[in-house]
């Protein structure tokens, strides 16, 4: 086949396959070392991350090589088309080097609007949350559903995500404390899991600092193809990465961003 007779979902689906093949031989090797790509604090990177990203790219080379590459690990790939695929090979490093398998492959396609094409993937348990124009749905051990988010607009019903106890700096982690002390549950530490979880009507909100791009991107295609809302802290775009407020609907989003928008 040739390369345009492959759709955008039909290639986002290779490289999410592709990332699979790549990094679930070393999921939970007890010898798989990590570097760190941080002078001060921890942020590992294994040779799973540089091999999914690897084999996307050869993908993407093959099948679209008009379009731009913005990834994880590796240089940026200018490219003639005006779109742009965003990888991150595994969101949520610290967990995979853990065995927690709550970390995901992330791929967006984005163009000049933003991100309308997004796979969240968790390769271990074999789940695949997907966001396209057309909607968003999920399939796994349990097959096929149709995602959308939770329709509860009431704050103190809301159940709540970030990664990390201790977000940003001393005045967004008082923000996000702000919220946190009106919903009705706070959990942490699910990486982009927690954005799925959103897209398929299990969590309300979900509250980061500090993201970048490829962080992001997938996880605002799925949760607004499910009917949920992503900005950044001040109501703007995010997909630039930074700050971010995900919400199963704009009544939730609203109050959530009175407590984030001053900082």
């Amino acid at each position: 086949m040739k390369p345009a007779d492959f759709s955008d979902l039909e290639i986002a689906e290779k490289l999410a396959d592709a990332a699979r093949a790549a990094i679930l031989p070393y999921f939970r090797r007890v010898d798989l070392g990590a570097e760190n790509k941080l002078d001060t604090g921890f942020d590992p990177v294994t040779e799973a991350d540089r091999a999914a990203e690897l084999a996307m790219r050869d993908i993407l080379a093959q099948l679209r090589p008009d379009d731009g590459i913005h990834g994880e690990e590796f240089d940026a790939v200018e490219g003639r088309s005006g779109r742009v695929w965003v990888l991150d090979p595994i969101d949520g490093t610290r967990g995979f080097i853990s065995g927690t398998p709550t970390w995901g492959v992330l791929i967006a396609l984005s163009d000049a609007r933003g991100p309308f094409l997004g796979i969240v993937d968790q390769p271990y348990i074999r789940e695949r949350f997907v966001g396209t124009p057309d909607g968003a749905y999920v399939t796994g051990p349990l097959g096929r559903q149709a995602l959308a988010t939770r329709q509860s607009t009431d704050l103190s019903d809301a159940v709540l995500f970030t990664t990390f106890p201790e977000l940003g700096s001393n005045e967004e982690e008082a923000a996000f404390r702000a919220v946190s002390s009106r919903v009705k549950l706070t959990r942490y530490g699910m990486d982009c899991y927690a954005y799925a979880l959103l897209a398929a009507g299990l969590v309300d909100l979900v509250i980061e600092a500090g993201l970048k791009a490829v962080d992001i991107q997938a996880p605002i295609a799925l949760i607004e193809a499910a009917g949920g809302i992503v900005t950044d802290w001040r109501g703007g775009p995010a997909h630039a990465g930074g700050r971010a407020l995900a919400a199963a609907n704009p009544q939730l989003h609203s109050a959530a961003l009175e407590f984030l928008s001053g900082v």
